[in-house]
């Protein structure tokens, strides 16, 4: 079971938590998430790929996604630090502090509901977050060219490059691959077919849309809808992605709402 709903303490973010069995591998979403599993709390870093399902085991979880490029300021860590990783949180702030807050989400009966305060009282205490994540994020999810972004936010390609690893884990071109990748999916669960979907999220063909599907989510469309996602794509459409704990779910979702990602925990 997954569920989801987004936080009102926490602009941007989404609360969610899964039980059961996982499903079907994480797919890359430009996300970062604060996960909270078996009395541990977690950090999932941005993806570059698909993750495979269980790869933190647990039977139950609840997570804080954040809104692309959101996360980096409130851990104090670039996201390029933890690209394709899940560590401890206690790997990136102090032991006792980490300690102390496991301690207190273990008394909420809705650990998201600890989770969206454990962050407000961060955020409360860090930097803002860089304002051009959202410029530069909201431009590739429209379909805006890279070179558009970096005119519209007055940076050079390097400069916008170096950014967009500190707050996205990777560069503006890889975040654009991967926004698209969500919004084929997006447009997949509707029902549409693949020809569509590839003309709708701006791919240029089919052919194209299948094969950065492949490189992205180490499949095709077809037999990523055939082998996780039944339920949820017609045949021949491409498949919700899954949580960052490694079960499918509907809700990871291309939208300004926030990842998944391998875990060194």
């Amino acid at each position: 079971m997954y569920e989801e709903r987004p936080s009102p303490l926490v602009p941007g973010a989404i609360v969610w938590r899964r039980t059961g069995a996982p499903g079907g591998p994480v797919l890359p979403d430009g996300c970062m998430d604060l996960l909270w599993v078996g009395g541990r709390l977690l950090v999932a870093g941005p993806d570059t790929g698909p993750h495979p399902a269980g790869e933190v085991p647990g039977g139950a979880f609840a997570g804080l996604r954040f809104a692309p490029g959101t996360a980096p300021a409130l851990l104090g860590v670039p996201a390029h630090e933890l690209r394709d990783r899940r560590v401890e949180l206690a790997d990136l702030w102090p032991e006792p502090e980490v300690r102390a807050l496991a301690e207190r989400m273990s008394a909420y009966e809705d650990p998201g509901a600890g989770l969206e305060r454990l962050a407000r009282s961060r955020a409360g205490r860090s930097a803002p977050h860089d304002p051009l994540a959202s410029r530069v994020a909201a431009g590739l999810r429209s379909g805006e060219s890279v070179a558009a972004v970096a005119a519209v936010v007055g940076l050079g390609p390097r400069q916008l490059h170096r950014r967009s690893l500190d707050a996205f884990g990777y560069g503006p071109r890889t975040l654009g691959r991967v926004l698209r990748l969500q919004r084929a999916l997006e447009l997949a669960r509707r029902g549409l077919p693949q020809a569509e979907v590839a003309h709708r999220a701006g791919y240029a063909d089919q052919a194209h849309l299948t094969r950065e599907f492949r490189a992205l989510a180490g499949t095709t469309p077809g037999a990523y809808a055939a082998a996780y996602a039944p339920a949820y794509a017609p045949e021949g459409a491409a498949a919700p992605a899954g949580d960052p704990a490694g079960g499918s779910a509907a809700a990871k979702r291309e939208t300004a709402q926030p990842s998944g990602s391998s875990t060194a925990a």
